[in-house]
């Protein structure tokens, strides 16, 4: 059986999406992501960053970086916070669905990055405070994934 614990390891090119809203908080997650990347020991020129506006656009950006072919994981960093509208629910409800659905049809990991807080206080305790960094969380999913789907294709 494939190694699910222990040390990363390079699985090849990582493709991450962005959302630009936020941006305080999403370059934390992105940053913990990068550094999660060089742990694993993945070359700064195997890892792509796009950023688009939002958190909703983050599922088409996964959807078209995968369809590339080119990424053995991708990652999708974004914040929705909890407004008095239901706005949120929307937002977060349809970019969950809409990056498991990437990651189903294109067998490829996504690793979720996408914060859905109530407060910015909660956002920054998850970009790096006391709750750690979620977009390094997100990338090591996303890596660990991948490299356990690369040692099944071996077999």
């Amino acid at each position: 059986m494939p190694e699910y614990r222990g040390q990363l390891r390079p699985i090849g090119r990582v493709g991450i999406a962005v959302s630009g809203y936020h941006e305080r908080i999403t370059t934390r997650l992105l940053d913990g992501a990068l550094q999660c990347c060089r742990e694993a020991g993945i070359d700064a020129d195997q890892v792509d960053v796009v950023w688009v506006s939002g958190a909703f656009e983050l599922g088409v950006a996964a959807a078209g970086l995968a369809r590339t072919g080119r990424y053995a994981a991708l990652v999708a960093l974004g914040v929705v916070v909890r407004g008095d509208t239901p706005h949120f629910d929307y937002v977060a409800g349809e970019t969950s669905r809409m990056l498991g659905q990437v990651a189903v049809d294109a067998a490829l990991p996504v690793g979720f990055g996408l914060l859905t807080v109530d407060t910015m206080a909660q956002a920054v305790e998850r970009a790096g405070g006391a709750a750690g960094n979620k977009g390094h969380e997100a990338a090591e999913a996303a890596i660990r994934a991948a490299d356990v789907i690369s040692q099944v294709g071996q077999r």
